[in-house]
């Protein structure tokens, strides 16, 4: 999923229409209140963001994005009227992986967001993790502890699994359901709380590798190997 934060009409439907005609899921939002709406809903794989915004400029958003370990390192490509070496550096330097400025041609921007989604896509592994005591075979489905074998339900290995394979991510419960359970969180469910405990007490000693951030969510701090 791409998100496209663009507040020109035009600028928005046109590009949309060519991402999603190129086999590219894309949605777009003309405010950066419903685009920060999407985020904790959903995060996308990678953002298309314009500058010049209305209620908060681009370059603010981007800096949020960055400071947020959930969003930090997400993609994100600058869309703007700004096309100066000045404000190119400004926004490289703040965290940008790429930048595009008007007026653009279609294929040059699907090429460039072809180009930055292969960069930022994750090397392909054996889908083995291995943290301390704790040993994770993704192909074989199976979970051990000290070689132990420990048996897991579906959501509780896809919940272990997600959080292994993003260590020192923090997921909030809104992300985490949305990821391991396809829907979005409606502040009273205690799915994810119930299926952490859960999970803490069936790996035992290695629950406590599973961390609570307060206010937050939760996450998997170590080095995964």
């Amino acid at each position: 999923m791409i998100y496209l934060l663009e507040d020109d009409d035009n600028i928005r439907e046109l590009v949309l229409y060519t991402l999603n005609n190129s086999g590219l899921e894309a949605e777009g939002f003309s405010r950066p209140s419903a685009f920060w709406g999407a985020v904790e809903r959903r995060l996308p794989n990678l953002v298309i963001l314009d500058i010049m915004l209305p209620q908060e400029d681009g370059l603010s958003i981007l800096r949020k994005l960055r400071s947020n370990s959930a969003t930090k390192r997400l993609p994100v490509m600058l869309l703007t009227a700004k096309g100066t070496e000045f404000d190119k550096v400004v926004g490289l330097d703040s965290g940008a992986d790429d930048y595009v400025a008007k007026p653009f041609g279609m294929m040059e921007l699907i090429s460039r967001v072809k180009a930055l989604l292969r960069r930022s896509a994750p090397e392909q592994d054996t889908g083995d993790y291995q943290l301390g005591r704790l040993r994770v075979s993704d192909s074989q489905h199976t979970v051990e502890v000290d070689g132990k074998s420990v048996s897991l339900t579906l959501k509780e290995f896809e919940l272990l699994r997600l959080l292994l394979r993003h260590p020192g991510m923090v997921f909030s419960r809104d992300q985490l359901l949305n990821q391991v359970w396809g829907y979005a969180f409606d502040g009273e469910n205690r799915t994810v709380d119930v299926h952490v405990r859960n999970l803490r007490q069936k790996l035992g000693p290695c629950g406590d590798y599973i961390e609570t951030v307060r206010g937050v969510g939760y996450k998997i701090g170590g080095n995964i190997q």
